[in-house]
């Protein structure tokens, strides 16, 4: 299964002055998985260390992680082979002792020969516990679900999944049909790694429902084992209100919607937890048009949507023959899933802030706009084939900003100020506006 974010780590290893990695992302995305191949691909040798109930490992680190050549011979001695400077080390779980995430500041510091990357689910909640955290020391990278591309590529789709990169919209249109029907199949399946293996091997979508159903309950144990005793019930009651928050119009995050006279301050640390483990993504409101978009971000409104477009499916019991077939009652969340798909993709680019935007009268609202640095793209999604974008219209002339883009299942068609982009082709949106300037 390619992961693109491999080339990430490609890039990590050559580079100069180069620190530890540590990869963040939601449990079973898929973290584990690419290390290791990493270390098989890249590297001569590779060790890997689970810190998860690894009671010798703990030992190790629990006195004196200045001391590099000490922890290397520790590590030797455990799995019994020579450790240099063509060995991929791996901690995964670090959060789990709080001395070996410590240790990487000795590392990048006395011992920069050594390459060590490290990952943990639960890192976010850990530094909120007090964890000391080696601050200018070490690299990140986030590693979402898979995205559509991706799947593509994974599905025995990888040629049409190049023709997107391409950005050949003439030869992308002849073939929308194979894009649309396998948008919808990845609706369904999502983008966990475990849950499009079983995809691809034949296409059984029960399969897929019970491994989405077994993540979503390790997601739950999750709240029981590792938050905070006090804020749990809160945590369930914030984790399963977002479904219904999604399908509301205004798909403002409302407190109200947990529970009748719920209050933003009993909430807010559930939702940091989920948010800091990457269980949901949180997108704040921006009330302008100007850069830098984060500086006028407004904390107090915010939209919260899943880390997995299928895990979401799974919440609602949507049915596979549903989703695939259109059935018209399925018509109103379906705007829901459009945008639980296009801002999970959005997620996947490096470098890109993403926010949505109303007025303050709330009469004007763009469903997504993109802080690329030098530029601001508003994009406004469509579930179908609707092209009417008033609200897009009004930003546009509002901010005095040349380029907007639409996207709905309708063709890729430039106008003199919006593009119209296909939703399976939204990956493709920072090189379609470059392009374009």
């Amino acid at each position: 299964m390619y992961r693109t974010q491999i080339e990430h780590l490609y890039a990590w290893k050559e580079k100069e002055g180069r620190k530890p990695l540590i990869i963040q992302g939601a449990r079973q995305v898929g973290k584990t998985w690419l290390m290791k191949e990493f270390g098989k691909e890249a590297f001569t040798s590779s060790v890997y260390v689970n810190f998860d109930s690894n009671d010798q490992m703990k030992r190790l680190f629990s006195s004196d992680i200045t001391n590099i050549p000490r922890i290397i011979s520790g590590l030797e001695l455990y799995f019994g082979k020579k450790i240099d400077k063509d060995t991929l080390i791996i901690f995964d779980e670090i959060q789990e002792v709080p001395e070996a995430l410590s240790s990487l500041k000795y590392f990048a510091e006395n011992a920069p020969e050594y390459a060590v990357i490290s990952a943990g689910s639960l890192l976010g909640m850990a530094l909120h516990q007090g964890t000391s955290f080696p601050v200018g020391k070490v690299e990140f990278m986030k590693l979402e679900p898979l995205t559509y591309k991706e799947f593509l590529s994974a599905t025995g789709r990888a040629r049409y999944a190049q023709l997107l990169e391409s950005m050949d919209w003439n030869m992308v249109t002849s073939f929308n049909q194979t894009y649309i029907g396998a948008l919808r199949e990845y609706y369904y399946v999502g983008g966990m790694p475990e849950a499009v293996s079983a995809f691809s091997k034949n296409a059984d979508y029960p399969s897929v429902r019970t491994i989405q159903k077994n993540i979503l309950l390790s997601y739950e144990q999750d709240f029981s084992k590792h938050a905070p005793v006090g804020i749990v019930p809160r945590l369930r009651q914030a984790w399963n209100s977002i479904p219904s928050q999604l399908a509301k119009e205004n798909q403002k995050f409302i407190y109200g919607l947990i529970r009748e006279g719920a209050r933003a301050k009993e909430y807010e640390k559930a939702i940091m937890w989920l948010t800091d483990c990457s269980l949901a993504i949180r997108l704040g409101r921006v009330g302008s048009g100007e850069l830098p978009l984060k500086a006028y971000e407004d904390i107090k409104s915010f939209k919260l949507f899943l880390c997995d477009i299928g895990l979401l499916c799974c919440m609602v019991n949507l049915d596979a023959r549903t989703l695939l077939d259109g059935n018209a009652l399925f018509s109103m969340f379906k705007g829901a899933l459009t945008e639980q798909y296009v801002c999970q993709q959005l997620q996947a680019i490096p470098y890109a802030g993403v926010y949505y935007y109303t007025n303050d009268r709330s009469s004007c609202e763009v469903d997504f706009v993109l802080d690329l640095g030098s530029s601001i793209v508003p994009l406004e999604v469509k579930a179908e084939t609707n092209l009417k974008a008033k609200s897009l219209k009004t930003y546009q002339d509002k901010y005095n900003i040349p380029l907007a883009v639409r996207s709905s299942m309708t063709d890729y068609k430039k106008e003199e100020r919006i593009i119209n982009l296909p939703l399976y082709a939204i990956g493709e949106i920072v090189k379609t506006c470059t392009d374009q300037k």
